[in-house]
């Protein structure tokens, strides 16, 4: 078996090629970040205005949108797994990541939940949006991702100093920030790139 030597040249060209075509799939797959962004921000408007204007008791009942959204990037996924032919390292660390993220954020409304604190959750999830994003971002070398963590960090200091209603307020904001506006822009960049 032959292996190849690189020069330290070729290395660098070789990982930035595989981060460009992460970045390519993730322009393709960018569907499930604004899938999520949008799910995200209609419930956490949605509990606003249910819970501050309307002054329903079970307020947090919109969150249930996501479980068509569950079934909605199941979907989604089986059907574009059998369209790629390859996958690289990175765009597999990206998959990890963000399956990560969603069993952390489901094990984070358990813990809290339970604990009874309930209504101190968004500033850890909006904690979580940034952390997701800013690796995101870092990983595929966006900075619009990377910005978008940073701000998502910002707004979750920030929310530790308004009461529960405005943090939901906070946690829309950041999903727009973090998730929203990085992911339509992602997919422009991708759009502008293959026009030429």
């Amino acid at each position: 078996m032959q292996t190849e030597n690189f020069s330290p040249q070729e290395s660098l060209q070789l990982i930035q090629n595989m981060i460009e075509k992460t970045r390519h799939n993730m322009g393709e797959n960018v569907k499930f970040f604004l899938l999520w962004g949008w799910i995200t921000f209609i419930a956490c408007t949605g509990q606003y205005v249910l819970k501050s204007v309307f002054d329903y008791d079970r307020h947090y009942m919109i969150w249930l949108l996501i479980l068509p959204g569950i079934i909605i990037s199941i979907y989604m996924g089986i059907k574009d797994g059998k369209k790629k032919k390859a996958h690289t390292y990175i765009s597999e660390s990206m998959s990890y990541l963000w399956i990560g993220m969603g069993i952390s954020f489901f094990v984070l409304s358990m813990i809290l939940t339970r604990l009874g604190w309930e209504h101190t959750v968004f500033p850890f999830y909006i904690l979580l949006y940034g952390l997701g994003t800013f690796v995101s971002g870092k990983i595929l070398q966006f900075k619009p991702l990377v910005y978008g963590g940073l701000a998502a960090w910002a707004m979750a200091i920030a929310s530790v100093y308004v009461n529960y209603d405005y943090q939901i307020l906070f946690g829309a904001g950041a999903i727009l920030v973090s998730y929203i506006i990085p992911a339509y822009m992602l997919q422009y960049k991708n759009k502008t790139s293959a026009n030429f």
